[in-house]
């Protein structure tokens, strides 16, 4: 099959036709992706090709895929094919359903195939997700996956063995094939996935917890949860883990999305897909799924209580919310517990692919959880609503009738029972959302903000966000939602209102983070709600923008206003909103200020947003006359006038803001409004031009290279001047008449040097939007000055580097600049004046001789003929072009602001005959000669083409006399600038066309190495919109010609300038590699770049977007789309480009020169070299060669060195290099053989190369293509046939096969011959020992397990694991040679035991000794069997079964288990090992068996250092030799290592414990005999071990021993190590002299148990028991492990309880039982007998304590201090939940524990024990029993101290888990604190103020009201006495929990100003602000709280007092009231008071 040729398109055809696009016979009506194809082609001004000649190219790069994947040409021809089809993509045509489903088997089978390198892996899973990421374009009905293949790789790969260091990334692409395919595996797969997942779990290992959570959540379907959900969250809710939080969130995310539509999870629908992929080992167990529906039967979805969940589920995951929000309260120990146990996970879980953030998926789930489910609640009456009944009936107390604490705390829930709870707008989900923000309310505020204000911030502008989409989506005709189910108008409304405070208290936030989603967040709602949000925001924005005294909340308020832009102009959000604009506009005018960068980019992005939206005309006035601006005033004010007046709010009865303007305004009467107003643009656009002109004024002079100031004011510049010309753009005639006029009154009356790029890009915005006006206006004056200057000599000092220009330019170069900008739009304009132009262009070259002047005049030239000779679209205005020119638009174009499109029609820039010949002319009358001359003066000068003197520039300055020879050379510089300006500014001038020659010599000397000729893929060219597109045409030829001569003149200058060498030559060699990068990379798509466009269509697509998957969108992003598309046509045709002869003599060249002596030139060039090789193929193979020669040790030049080795530092060059098996030897010994020059630089750089190259170097293996793919075969089967594949294209098939066998086997020689080189180096006693470090990692790389190994091998590696000459330095290289040997020994095992290329690849061993034992029985007997046995099954025999690894059965069995069977008695079970290989296995015996071998290897490891526990990798590599020699190196050891456990030395001992530790290692499978005499020889040491040589310094040594030896390993394998130390556990003596003696005991026994695991639990009871009885030691070391072991006792103990241990019985009852049976057994019981024996004791010991200094030795302290770190080591681990049993009855203990004065350490733990226990949620059982146990002490303590104690943690405590208490609760919790109001001890009152006040902030309105009504009887009712009466105190404190009360009502609602609020602040507050202290001190300071917190939203809370409260309010706060009876002076009073306007 062939590809068609593309015929030659004609540019100037009458415009795009789409008859050729589709054949006749596809119907494209109803294929939206064929209509967007179509869309695609209108937006573009030339034809594309059909979409059947792109069918035909599709499936020739599709046959050539299945060719390369059918002939395993994986690495080359795949890539490259695969490559091919991305850039196809591109060009946007659709790929038909079939063509897609079959590449994207295609691609999942391929990745999924073991054995594959990586770099394929990550590409097909890549290519996998594009094609199946729409959901839309392919289904589960088109195409079922397998799963298990997947999971087998994963479950393999994931967790390293101890042998294993090298890692990949193979586990991170599994999971995420997994993710993407998931919903592709068949549903009825679920119960096969649960019943392999399930039983992985443990939860004593957190490894396994987490790993089998990924795997559930990432590959069960999504789709039919129903079976596995409930178990999911039963799980979820036991485990205390913040990474396992994080992925279930993301999980609960997608399933809430998805399952608003019941018809996802019909069960039907199981049965209805095909289930046709279901791998070999993967069965279909009988489901528990639903599956039994009538056809007919109704399905109503997921829906529960909130959403998919229960009301028990949501409270858990609203839980999770609150902790993920990170808020550290006072307490700032509360938070979430998760990450501390999260400590104990393995670094191997981070290898799986990430959850997305845990705050965007909460809001997901949240926003998606919402629906009509409940009871509404009144409207709310708050910006944060709050929601609750109405006050009821009420029985409060009378004052008189009873005591003061009785009254307090009288019940305030009577009367509230029996009415249906209500929810805001009737969503349990938006209820909870609001109590949630309310709740975190005050840290939105900017002086309460942290860490966390990004989370909140990001998580409200999520929730909007989230919410729009939903809105948007359920508008759409197919949503599938259930119309009773979306969301409704009352949600979205009281969504807004319940963000809006903390939107508008964040706002002012200094966090760049917060404010950015702030802002996003406000665009979000101002869709929703603009008449909500637009005028608060305009009432902060008014005062601010007026005042402009604090830059900060300016800065704040434009950004805001930005945010809800289109509130203001765009007429469909919210019409009434465009009457603000002016008065805005008028108010930014000073935010242009070069002082002020923020606020500058600020008030220009505002500019931008709005201006694109809009049309600034006058249409007050429609004469069409020029409007003759007002004379300059900035400080006129709008608002001031009536048009411009916004809406004062006020609170309705239910406190909802109402606008006092309710009866809105008619359209018409907003016209009116709208249109008076805009009289005033032309005023405000003059003001607007004179501050950006005034701007440009105070810029700081230009430096050398051509900008004013640093990178601030550039970037200020280009806000500037974007901001003009978007403004520009969008005036109408007139306007536009007085902007250009007032640009050209400027431009023609100043010369400012400091100005100069500034003038140029002002006048390009005029330009941009006129150009013939400009031009007409600008080029006869620009002209004439240019003239003029250049008679008068300007420009004429001749320089070519950079320099400040003298003044006597500054004229010149400003006109300069000037005409520049002029030619910036519209060639057609450009083209009148072709002539001039030319004339002016050829002077400005005769004359100008600065290298200001000649850069400014080719960037000119270059400018005018981009314009002549480009496509682009010339105008984006925001309606369609002839809408614009209509009259009807220009009378009413007000009411199309904010217009957006479903279609667009965009007026693009062709260039025609006349622009073209215009171009050809410039190129024929100025660029030719000029080139011409170049060639003339090279060829006479006989020196370099373009070296030039620096003296030149000095000389003339000072006039002496210039040598001709410069002046020669100064003249070549400026006409080769010239030259390469002119060829940059024609990149789509030609289309270049490929000769069949070029495409022969391309495919000989391609980078792609060893490939046919028909695989290497190359790009037919296709229509771009260039101009000369037919070869026989006469332009066509001579530009062709003329640029062949320009790379030709650079090929010989550049080999004249190399001989010259000379340092003032730099310049010139930057100007040739300039003009270099110009010939050969100006093409295409390089000055309108694809990727750079991208960036621009997304970012202002992001801009524009309104909501999520809008899809309509304003004309602008039209545009950028069409430009996009445009330039992904350029970007096809420029993607390979095929050298000739000439580009491989200039690749050569800037070779050369990456390796000159100037470093300079060296980066310039590498640079230039590494984009050559990223768009010509062959040129790393050109170069390389090259770059090798400079390396030579002869070559003796350290700089051409030093530019060699950079160049190869590149990653194209090294990386390649070093990744091509048949390069890589070249490339390696170059680089070793560099250690011969000692010079210091040579070798960072080498060492910096080989730390960026090794990294590429990978083992070698080619076991893929032995490896069996029949499903493979069996897609590209059918693939083939629908392809139609002849015989021509088989026999490319079988050729590709041959040659990809043929290029392995050439692979296997090099990489043979690198083995060789490289170990011959490393053998050499000349290589430096850093050389040597790198060769050894080559070395072990080169360890293949698809090759035998060598004794070369072995012998190396295995010398070199001791060192031989210690240095300080060189002890790495022993680090390298073992874990050289711990691979190659592996390997050894792999190649022996495997059974197929599949499992040799995954290193899935078939060990003999391994038996699968199916479960055909389970139970919950058979788990304690089978954990008894590890202790009581000691006698080893045949019918014994180990188990290394945890069993099975912690929550069900597996179907089988992996036992082994023990070691032949006699004979050996591993031996012998591979025959291949038995040439290395000799040689390892044979140095192995030496003792000199050892001798030096003791030497080695018992070096002194700080190691204080074994060193693994020591350990692994003597259990390698002796697992892979058994016993025969046994002999030459145990001499040394009896001396060694004699000598008591650190070191010594740490030698010893690390041979003894690998040798019993190694003995794990040698015949029985053999470990019984190791065991007879060893354990006589064991005393000497365990008790003699034990000291301080060598305990942890020992311990890290038996962790090795337990580590995964069955206790029976070890028995007489375990008999040893349990009998020295149970014997020891825990009550020693010295601490020591004791522990050293615990250390060792606690090493023991930890790596047990669960396998310990048959010793546990007997060791707690044991440690029970010394629970008061005397030792706090002791009762430091009494604790650990109690917590691990806990873990330990911790098992789910299903009545069955099976999946399928545990997932039925996880359903079925109800949700406080504790199914999961995280219920702390096996401790409860212990904890209730301490409850009684710690009474007796509390009597018996002994106060003072010697009480931290009572045992009562001794025994709290234990009980406190056990707890909270429980508290802090996977199973924290079980703490609460043991708590619960502790509780009162604990209280006494924090008041005791006399141990420190006791109150303070048991201070943070209670505070971190309240970032555990507690089993719902035990909530209230918990609270009220708080509620107890605080009440019943006799010790006020207890009480201050227990107050603050009810705040806590509710503060985290609020969403699982009840309201019943709160009211008691409110009653309780109440009542403490009256406490006789001040700071417990105020304490329970400050609770009270926040526990308010939630609770039901009915309790707060008459919590209101009852503290403000009791203050009127409260009457205090003379000092001197007995009832004084008695009367103050009365009245002080009265105001107490009150305050606390006040100081709960600190941002709002609720209805009940300003009477009691004015008529009962100040009454009280004289009375006793401390009534008068909570008085003030309740003032002084409500000031700071009310002060940024006076402007609105004030209108909730009247006059008389003000007055009233100003003397709470200041004391005195000014003039109370004159109420006009009250503003005055608070505006002194707020600092804002009142």
């Amino acid at each position: 099959m062939n590809v068609p040729d593309v015929s030659a398109l004609s540019l100037h055809d009458p415009g795009p036709s789409f008859t050729h696009l589709f054949p006749n016979n596809i119907e494209i009506q109803d294929d939206r992706y064929l209509q967007k194809l179509k869309s695609y082609a209108k937006s573009l001004p030339y034809t594309i090709e059909s979409y059947s000649k792109m069918m035909d190219m599709l499936d020739f790069i599709i046959l050539r895929i299945v060719q390369c994947v059918e002939a395993k040409d994986y690495e080359v021809g795949f890539l490259q094919w695969d490559s091919m089809l991305s850039d196809w993509s591109m060009l946007k045509y659709p790929i038909p359903k079939d063509r897609r489903i079959a590449l994207a088997k295609i691609y999942f089978y391929v990745s999924i195939t073991p054995g594959m390198p990586a770099q394929i892996i990550a590409t097909c899973a890549d290519g996998f997700k594009i094609l199946t990421e729409s959901k839309k374009k392919i289904f589960i009905e088109d195409l079922r996956l397998p799963w298990k293949p997947i999971y087998n790789i994963l479950s393999q790969d994931l967790f390293l063995s101890r042998r294993q260091f090298e890692y990949t990334q193979l586990s991170w692409c599994m999971g995420y094939i997994a993710e993407n395919s998931r919903r592709f595996f068949h549903p009825a797969a679920i119960n096969e996935m649960l019943s392999t997942f399930i039983p992985l779990i443990n939860g004593s290992q957190l490894d396994t917890i987490l790993s089998s959570q990924y795997y559930l959540l990432s590959f069960l379907p999504l789709s039919h949860p129903q079976s596995y959900l409930p178990m999911l969250l039963r799980i979820w809710e036991s485990i205390n883990s913040y990474k396992y939080d994080e992925r279930m969130l993301h999980f609960l995310s997608k399933l809430a999305e998805m399952h608003v539509s019941p018809e996802v999870s019909d069960p039907r629908k199981i049965h209805s897909i095909p289930d046709d992929e279901i791998s070999e080992d993967e069965g279909r167990p009988n489901g528990s799924n639903d599956t039994n529906l009538k056809e007919d039967a109704y399905w109503p979805g997921l829906y529960k209580d909130v959403g998919i969940f229960s009301e028990h589920e949501w409270s858990l995951l609203m839980c999770k919310c609150l902790a993920s929000m990170e808020i550290p309260l006072a307490d700032t120990g509360s938070l979430t517990t998760g990450p501390s146990a999260d400590n104990q996970a393995g670094f191997e879980i981070g290898r799986l692919p990430k959850p997305s953030w845990r705050i965007s998926s909460l809001a997901k789930i949240i926003v998606y959880s919402m629906a009509p489910d409940g009871l509404p609640a009144p409207p709310s009456n708050a910006p944060t609503p709050l929601f609750s009944p109405s006050p009821s009936g009420m029985n409060t107390p009378s004052i008189g009738s009873s005591t003061l604490g009785e009254y307090l705390s009288a019940p305030l829930g009577k009367g509230v029972q029996g009415k249906g709870k209500t929810y805001l707008a009737g969503s349990k989900a938006l209820d909870s959302l609001a109590r949630l923000i309310a709740s975190v309310e005050s840290f939105f505020h900017p002086t309460n903000s942290g860490d966390w204000t990004t989370d909140l911030s990001a998580f409200i502008k999520l929730i909007a966000y989230n919410f729009n989409k939903r809105w948007y989506e359920e508008r759409q005709p197919d949503c599938e939602t259930p119309l009773n189910r979306r969301l409704s108008r009352a949600m979205k409304r009281e969504l807004v209102k319940s963000l809006r405070t903390v939107v508008l208290l964040a706002m002012f936030s200094e966090d760049s983070g917060t404010v950015s989603n702030i802002q996003s967040c406000l665009k979000s709602m101002c869709v929703m709600e603009p008449d909500l949000i637009l005028h608060p925001i305009l009432e902060r924005a008014i005062p601010s923008l007026e005042s402009l005294t604090e830059t900060q909340r300016t800065i704040a308020v434009i950004k805001a206003l930005g945010a809800v832009a289109p509130a203001i102009i765009c007429r469909d959000v919210y019409y009434p909103g465009a009457k603000h604009l002016i008065p805005i506009l008028d108010l930014l005018i000073p935010g242009i200020d070069l002082n002020d960068p923020s606020k500058t980019l600020c008030t220009t992005a505002f500019l931008v947003e709005i201006s694109q939206y809009i049309q600034f005309s006058d249409l007050s006035d429609t004469s069409g006359t020029i409007p003759t601006p007002t004379e300059h005033n900035p400080q006129q004010n709008e608002f001031a006038k009536s048009s411009g007046k916004l809406h004062s709010f006020e609170l309705n009865g239910f406190g909802d803001l109402v606008s006092d303007m309710e009866s809105r305004l008619s359209p018409d009467e907003e016209d009116t409004l709208l249109k008076d107003s805009t009289a005033s643009f032309a005023d405000w656009l003059a003001n607007f031009i004179r501050r950006v002109i005034q701007l440009m004024e105070n810029l700081p002079e230009e430096g050398p290279d051509g900008k004013s100031g640093g990178t601030t004011e550039v970037q200020v510049v280009d806000s500037v001047v974007g901001a003009c010309s978007q403004i520009c753009v969008h005036l109408s005639e007139p306007l536009y008449d007085l902007v250009l006029k007032m640009v050209f009154d400027y431009a023609s009356t100043n010369v400012r040097t400091n100005a100069v790029r500034a003038i140029h890009q002002l006048v390009e915005c005029v330009a941009n939007a006129n150009p013939d006006k400009t031009l007409a206006m600008f080029f006869p004056f620009c002209a004439h000055k240019i003239r003029l200057e250049l008679e008068n000599g300007a420009g004429s000092l001749r320089t070519t580097s950079s320099s400040i220009p003298i003044p006597s330019d500054a004229t010149l170069h400003w006109n300069l600049a000037i005409l520049r900008g002029t030619v910036f739009n519209d060639g057609r304009a450009v083209v009148k004046y072709r002539n001039e132009l030319l004339s002016l262009v050829q002077l400005l070259h005769a004359k100008t001789y600065s290298k200001r002047g000649f850069s400014w005049t080719g960037k000119f030239l270059s400018s005018m003929l981009l314009t002549l000779t480009h496509t682009y679209p010339y105008e984006n205005k925001f309606v369609n072009p002839e809408e614009w020119e209509s009259e009807e638009f220009r009378q009413t174009h007000h009411q199309h602001w904010g217009k957006r499109y479903a279609k667009e029609n965009i007026s693009w820039h062709v260039p025609d005959d006349e622009e073209i010949d215009f171009a050809v002319e410039i190129f024929k009358k100025l660029i030719e000669p000029t080139l011409t001359t170049l060639e003339h003066l090279l060829s006479e000068s006989g020196i370099t083409t373009v070296h030039i003197s620096l003296q030149v520039a000095t000389e003339m300055q000072y006039g002496a006399m210039i040598f001709a020879g410069d002046l020669l050379d100064l003249m070549e510089y400026l006409h080769l600038s010239l030259v390469r300006y002119a060829f940059g500014g024609v990149p789509t001038l030609m289309k270049y066309h490929v000769r069949p020659e070029d495409l022969a010599y391309a495919a000989e000397t391609s980078d792609i190495l060893d490939e046919i000729p028909e695989m290497l893929a190359s790009l037919e060219a296709l229509n771009a919109g260039f101009c000369l597109t037919d070869p026989s045409d006469p332009r066509h030829q001579y530009m062709s010609g003329l640029r062949w001569r320009f790379g030709d003149f650079l090929h010989r200058a550049s080999a004249s300038l190399r001989q010259q060498g000379e340092e003032n030559t730099v310049d010139a060699v930057h100007m040739l590699l300039r003009s270099i990068r110009t010939y050969m990379l100006e093409y295409g798509d390089s000055r309108d770049g694809y990727f750079v466009n991208e960036d621009q269509y997304v970012s202002t697509k992001n801009v524009s977007r309104l909501y999520a998957q809008q899809r309509d969108w304003p004309r602008a992003v039209y545009v950028r789309r069409a430009r996009f598309y445009h330039s992904a046509r350029l970007r096809w045709n420029s993607i390979d480009r095929l050298r000739g002869p000439l580009e491989d003599s200039l690749i050569d060249d800037v070779t050369q020169w990456s390796m000159w002596h100037y470093a300079k030139v060296r980066i310039s060039s590498q640079s230039l070299l590494e984009s050559f090789s990223l768009s010509y193929d062959g040129v790393r193979r050109r170069a390389l060669p090259l770059l090798y020669h400079a390396l030579e040790f002869d070559a003796d030049d350290d700089e051409r060195m030093k530019g060699a080795l950079w160049s190869l530092d590149i990653s194209s060059f090294g990386k390649y290099a070093i990744s091509e098996p048949t390069l890589a030897t070249d490339l390696l010994t170059k680089l070793l053989a560099c250690q011969s020059n000692e010079k210091t630089s040579i070798q960072s750089c080498v060492s910096t190369v080989f730390d960026n190259c090794l990294g590429a170097f990978i083992e070698p293996n080619s076991l893929v293509y032995d490896v069996s793919t029949p499903a493979l075969h069996k897609v590209l089967a059918e693939l083939k046939a629908c392809l139609g594949v002849g015989p021509e294209d088989e026999l490319i098939t079988d050729k590709c096969r041959s040659n990809r066998v043929k290029r392995i086997q050439r692979q296997d020689e090099a990489a043979d011959r690198t083995h060789k080189a490289v170990l011959a180096i490393a053998k050499s006693s000349k290589t430096h020992w850093r050389y040597a470090i790198v060769a050894m990692r080559c070395l072990r790389t080169l360890v293949r397990r698809d090759k035998p190994l060598t004794s070369a091998q072995m012998s190396y590696f295995l010398e070199s694991v001791h060192d031989s000459q210690p240095t300080i330095v060189s002890t790495f290289e022993p680090y390298y040679a073992q874990r050289a040997v711990l691979k190659i020994t592996r390997t050894l095992k792999l190649r022996t035991f495997c059974t197929s290329p599949e499992d040799l690849y995954l290193g899935r061993n078939q060990n003999p000794l391994k038996q699968t034992v199916v479960m055909d029985d389970p139970s919950h007997a058979l788990s304690q069997k089978f954990l008894k046995d590890y202790r009581y099954s000691t006698d080893i025999n045949q019918d014994l079964l180990f188990c290394d690894k945890n069993p099975q059965g912690w929550i069900a069995w597996g179907r089988s288990i992996a036992l082994y069977e023990p070691p032949h008695p006699t004979h050996s079970s591993l031996l012998p090992w591979e025959s291949a290989s038995q040439e290395a296995v000799s040689a390892a015996s044979q140095i192995a068996t030496r003792s000199e071998f050892w001798e030096k290897l003791n030497k080695y490891l018992s070096e002194e250092n700080s190691e204080t526990s074994m060193t693994q990798d020591n350990v692994s590599c003597i259990k390698s030799i002796f697992q892979l020699l058994e016993d025969e190196p046994l002999p030459a050891v145990k001499p040394i290592l009896d001396e060694l456990l004699k000598n008591k030395d650190v070191d010594k001992q740490r030698a010893a414990a690390e041979i003894a530790a690998g040798i019993i290692g190694g003995s794990k499978h040698w015949p029985l005999i053999k470990q019984k005499k190791l065991w007879q020889w060893f354990k006589p040491y064991f005393k000497v071990i365990f008790n003699q040589n034990l000291k301080s310094d060598t305990v942890g040594i020992w311990s890290s021993f038996l962790e090795y030896i337990f580590y995964k390993t069955d206790p029976r394998r070890v028995q007489p190590l375990v008999d040893y130390l349990f009998e020295l556990f149970e014997t020891a003596d825990l009550n020693t002299e010295l601490s020591f003696d004791a522990i050293k005991f615990l250390s060792l026994f606690r090493s023991c148990y930890e790596e047990l695991g669960w396998k310990s639990l048959a010793w546990l009871d007997d060791a707690v028991d044991r440690y029970w009885r010394e629970l008061h030691s005397d030792h706090d070391d002791v009762r430091t492990y009494i604790a650990e072991l109690l917590a691990f006792a806990d873990k330990i103990n911790w098992q789910p309880r299903p009545s069955l241990p099976t999946v399928e019985v545990f997932s039925k009852e996880c359903r079925a039982l109800p949700v406080d049976y504790d199914i999961m057994g995280v219920r702390g019981n096996y401790n409860q007998g212990r904890v209730a024996e301490l409850v009684r004791d710690f009474k007796i010991w509390r009597e018996e304590r002994v106060s003072g200094v010697r009480a931290f030795q009572s045992k009562y302290d001794r025994v709290a201090i234990l009980v406190c770190r056990w707890l909270f080591q429980v508290v802090h681990d996977t199973n924290a939940v079980c703490a609460f049993d043991y708590i619960l009855p502790l509780m009162p203990e604990l209280f006494h524990f924090t008041e005791v004065n006399d141990n420190d350490e006791l109150a303070n733990r048991a201070n943070i024990l209670l505070v971190r226990m309240c970032g555990v949620s507690p089993p719902r059982p035990l909530i209230h029993p918990l609270l009220d146990t708080i509620f107890e002490a605080i009440q019943s303590s006799p010790s006020w101290r207890v009480r201050l104690k227990a107050l603050p943690l009810v705040q806590v405590f509710y503060f985290r888990q609020m969403p699982l208490i009840s309201d019943v609760k709160v009211v008691q919790m409110l009653e309780v604190l109440g009542k403490c109001l009256d406490d006789e001890v001040v700071e417990v009152r105020e304490m329970a103020a400050t609770t009270l006040s926040g526990v308010l902030r939630l609770s039901p309105r009915s309790s707060v009201l008459t919590l209101k009504n009852r503290f403000v009887r009791l203050a009127r009712n409260s009457h205090i006495p003379s000092k001197k009466d007995p009832t004084y105190n008695k009367c103050v404190r009365q009245r002080h929990a009265a105001i107490l009360g009150i305050c606390a009502l006040v100081d709960s609602y600190p941002y709002t100003v609720e209805k009940w609020m300003p009477e009691l602040l004015t008529n009962v507050l100040a009454e009280h602000t004289y009375d006793p202290i401390p009534i008068s001190t909570t008085v003030r300071k309740c003032a002084r709280n409500f000031k700071k917190t009310h002060q940024d939203t006076w402007h609105e809370d004030s209108k909730k007092f009247d006059d008389q409260q003000l007055a009233a309010l100003s003397t709470l706060l200041t004391g005195s009231s000014y003039c109370r009876s004159l109420s006009i002076h009250l503003c005055d009073v608070l505006t002194t008071d707020f600092g804002v306007d009142a």
